[in-house]
């Protein structure tokens, strides 16, 4: 009896000490890299002949590449808006870039447009509990690094969950530039000429190297590959000897609904950016490892809209998907989307199920053993069974632009659902149906040889607009159409000419930005 009760005693012990050992293991840490403006198609591993991203291809090689992974707004607030609460933005109410106009003050653009675009909320709501908010209930440190674009004082990173913030703060581009000196309020000047996408991944790094002993969730937002573009002059070389090496395309752009688009990735400008921000990231996982941190550490990698191929800098094409940064189409919306779990090893795995931003936020929950909350992420999913090899049950996505894009786009919302996608315009109160299975380019409406289909995901959408409270434009009583059709395409046959002008001007032996190369040359020369 006594040597079953020592046994027994021996027994307990052993279960305790385990359990006890799970208890005290270190949570998995998190980090979250968001890209600016960065099309599907940016980077080699998705095709892209030009531009070389090998840091990005490692992380991908290693992850879970969702092949439908979608922003979860054409432009930038809103979907960096839905990456913090989970909500789509018709129903957290950011659905323009914050800052842009609206309303009878549209009017100031000198647009000449049908509609007066719907006017939107100008920060993310304190109330809303946000995803580094959840995390840290969970006990975990939290660090933003980047653009923040979320609002003015008062709702900076820091007051929404943030225990750190290093170069957060109202505006969407960079205000000195890539290169130091900065201009930033959050974000101190070191050295001049150092590049900001590396500053920021350093930050990050020294955040991480402070919080080896503690969960931590880093989110690292680049300001890149946003305008204005600038790169140095040995990155521009590189990519202007590559872009003739390839063979330059006589013609680079053609005329969209709006506005040009680019069609040919060759602006060596944009393609050094890339180059630099790719460099930035293998900074930061190369330090994973060198820490000792990343079979622990969950990573992933999106952008928050598509490349622009129209309107800022003109930059990139998305193609074969259609339009880009701003438009309604796939290129607008479309995102590289890796989630990379260590202890799952994807390999690279390709899952087609569409997903969002919005997903973000139960699955990064779910993945460090947190309780979901429901209330707060109420229109994203954990995408975790699908990291484990199992299935989700198919839902609609929406998404809601009742504004003017700077690139082209128009007003207008979207529903998917399976392979259908239909999009309703606003000016005309007509609709766009595509089946993207068999029309992933969206060059063959069917609305009209699919009425049922039509009317069908138009109910569901409108429906569900309604019942978030949607905003919507409204008709313009001193638009002419006459004048605007005028304007507009004096404007665009001009605007052609000059963009062709420019895109070999990039590529002339003697380019020569006259600034300096933007002042990466300071600790050069």
């Amino acid at each position: 009896m006594r040597i079953f009760i020592s046994i027994l005693g021996l027994f307990f012990c052993a279960l305790s000490c385990t359990t006890e050992k799970k208890e005290t293991a270190k949570k998995p840490n998190v980090v979250f890299i968001l890209v600016d403006d960065y099309g599907a198609n940016d980077t080699s591993f998705s095709g892209s002949k030009f531009y070389e991203t090998p840091n990005i291809d490692a992380l991908a090689n290693q992850s879970m590449v969702f092949t439908q992974g979608y922003a979860a707004c054409r432009v930038c607030s809103p979907s960096r808006a839905s990456i913090m609460n989970g909500q789509f933005t018709a129903r957290h109410g950011i659905t323009d870039w914050i800052g842009a106009k609206a309303g009878e003050e549209w009017r100031e653009r000198k647009r000449y447009d049908k509609l007066l675009p719907a006017e939107y909320k100008r920060n993310l709501a304190l109330e809303d509990v946000t995803l580094p908010e959840a995390m840290k209930e969970q006990g975990y440190a939290t660090f933003f690094a980047g653009k923040w674009h979320l609002g003015d004082e008062g709702s900076y990173p820091e007051d929404h969950g943030f225990d750190v913030n290093k170069g957060g703060h109202h505006r969407g581009s960079p205000p000195g530039g890539y290169f130091s000196p900065f201009g930033n309020p959050k974000l101190k000047n070191k050295v001049d000429g150092e590049n900001l996408s590396m500053r920021l991944a350093n930050e990050t790094v020294d955040f991480m190297k402070a919080n080896l002993d503690k969960p931590f969730f880093a989110y690292l937002s680049f300001y890149a590959v946003h305008g204005p573009i600038q790169t140095s002059k040995d990155k521009w070389s590189k990519y202007q000897q590559k872009a003739k090496a390839n063979g330059v395309a006589e013609k680079g752009y053609r005329q969209e609904r709006v506005l040009p688009i680019r069609e040919v990735q060759d602006n060596p400008i944009y393609a050094g950016l890339v180059d630099d921000m790719d460099a930035a990231v293998g900074r930061v996982l190369n330090s994973l490892k060198e820490l000792g941190l990343d079979k622990n550490t969950i990573v992933v990698f999106t952008s928050d809209n598509g490349g622009v191929a129209s309107g800022d800098a003109f930059s990139t094409s998305n193609l074969p998907l259609r339009g880009g940064k701003g438009y309604q189409w796939e290129g607008g919306i479309r995102e590289p989307f890796f989630i990379n779990v260590p202890w799952l090893q994807h390999k690279a795995t390709k899952n087609n199920f569409p997903v969002m931003g919005t997903d973000f936020y139960p699955t990064i929950l779910d993945l460090v053993g947190a309780d979901l909350k429901p209330e707060a992420h109420i229109d994203g999913v954990s995408l975790k069974p699908i990291l484990e090899g199992k299935t989700l049950e198919e839902r609609p996505l929406y998404w809601h632009y009742p504004h003017y894009g700077n690139q082209g786009g128009e007003p207008s919302s979207i529903v998917r659902l399976g392979d259908w996608k239909l999009i309703h315009y606003y000016e005309s109160d007509s609709n766009e149906l595509y089946n993207l299975k068999e029309d992933e380019s969206e060059q063959n409406n069917i609305a009209a040889a699919r009425p049922e289909k039509t009317k069908e995901l138009h109910a569901n959408l409108m429906n569900w607009l309604k019942s978030v409270g949607a905003n919507f434009p409204k008709k313009d009583e001193l638009y002419d159409e006459k004048v605007a059709v005028k304007i507009r395409t004096a404007k665009n046959k001009r605007l052609i000419k000059s963009l062709e002008k420019q895109r070999m001007r990039f590529l002339e032996d003697d380019f020569d930005p006259k600034n300096n190369w933007w002042g990466s040359m300071v600790t050069k020369d």
